[in-house]
């Protein structure tokens, strides 16, 4: 008897007490629903909904339109001055002075040659990187596909740089190509090989450049690629099996063409971070030695960021890389139709 009352007054306590921290949180609300009343009342109950998108349209206009806008003017506009008023307009010139070469197949010789290195390393960086991104994610994608132990470990594994920073997971490649205390070089000292000079060999820090964006981004398109691979029917994999088709010929006749539009959107979007890679190359190279790393975004961020400040060129070249993504950007589409076109 004495248990059962103790229980029923621990229970009374505690609905007190929860109705007692309640009070504010209701009293809040109730406030909230008379001044929405208010307002709808105010405004009618059709332009409710614009009410609620409106901040949202705020932010997008103060930190997207406004700034694209000012990207624009800046772009025909030269000086150093970051104040619009204070920019004379300059037309075409900054376009103008970013190809004014005296032999264009000697880039030396161009007025902006670092923008002509940048465009040369971002190519190169695309070509390697987007395959090699692409044909791995594959792979990962197809292994973790099977039936094999651990499975769920090894996708969390794959996946789990994806969560990292840029800036953390470029450190921590940047200390371990150290000449001196960098793990990597320690390691080759235990088998009696001399330390090599990664930060200061340019094709060495292109070839790390790649290799560290790929570590870090693999696991994001082997993801999408492994959803791909597990909407296709098992039923088209048994039909081949007892046509006599070997897993090569399988993989072949009904793994690509049935994984084809999730092999397109791994392949554009890929190749559209490649174009506008930043984070990883700046943190880990600073675009060295010297020019040797320096792409396209990270030109555009120095041209406006360090003295003397161009915002005109840094500008212009954002024109022009926006009109590349651009571009990308509609071959995806027109791609996606023809495939669902035909199927």
């Amino acid at each position: 008897m004495e248990i059962t009352t103790s229980r029923r007054l621990t229970f009374s306590l505690a609905r007190g007490v929860q109705q007692l921290l309640s009070l504010p949180l209701m009293g809040a609300l109730y406030l909230l629903d008379a001044v929405i009343g208010s307002i709808e009342r105010l405004i009618g109950h059709k332009r409710m909904p614009y009410l609620f998108v409106l901040p949202n349209m705020a932010i997008f206009a103060i930190f997207i339109l406004l700034p694209l806008l000012l990207n624009f003017f800046f772009a025909f506009t030269g000086g150093t001055s970051i104040i619009p008023e204070n920019r004379p307009w300059v037309g075409l010139g900054n376009f103008e002075r970013l190809f004014a070469c005296q032999d264009i197949t000697n880039v030396s010789t161009c007025r902006e040659d670092v923008f002509f290195f940048a465009v040369r390393n971002t190519f190169l960086f695309v070509i390697v990187e987007v395959p090699s991104m692409v044909v791995l994610a594959m792979l990962i994608a197809l292994a973790l596909n099977r039936d094999i132990r651990l499975r769920g470990f090894f996708r969390s594994a794959f996946f789990f740089p994806v969560l990292l920073s840029p800036v953390v997971v470029a450190l921590v490649w940047k200390w371990m190509l150290q000449t001196r205390g960098g793990l990597i070089n320690t390691l080759l000292g235990f088998f009696g090989i001399a330390p090599i000079e990664f930060v200061l060999d340019g094709n060495w820090m292109m070839f790390w450049s790649i290799f560290v964006s790929v570590w870090a981004q693999v696991g994001f398109y082997a993801l999408i690629l492994l959803a791909g691979l597990q909407g296709i029917p098992p039923v088209l994999y048994e039909a081949a099996e007892i046509d006599g088709a070997s897993e090569l010929q399988r993989f072949w006749k009904v793994t690509l063409p049935m994984l084809r539009p999730t092999l397109l959107v791994v392949l554009v979007l890929s190749l559209i971070r490649g174009v506008q890679m930043f984070d990883h190359v700046y943190v880990l190279t600073g675009g060295g030695p010297g020019t040797a790393t320096v792409l396209t975004v990270q030109y555009i961020y120095r041209t406006a960021f360090e003295p003397p400040n161009n915002w005109g060129m840094a500008a212009a070249v954002s024109l022009m890389l926006a009109a590349v993504l651009a571009m990308l950007t509609v071959i995806q589409l027109i791609l996606n139709r023809r495939q669902t076109e035909a199927l």
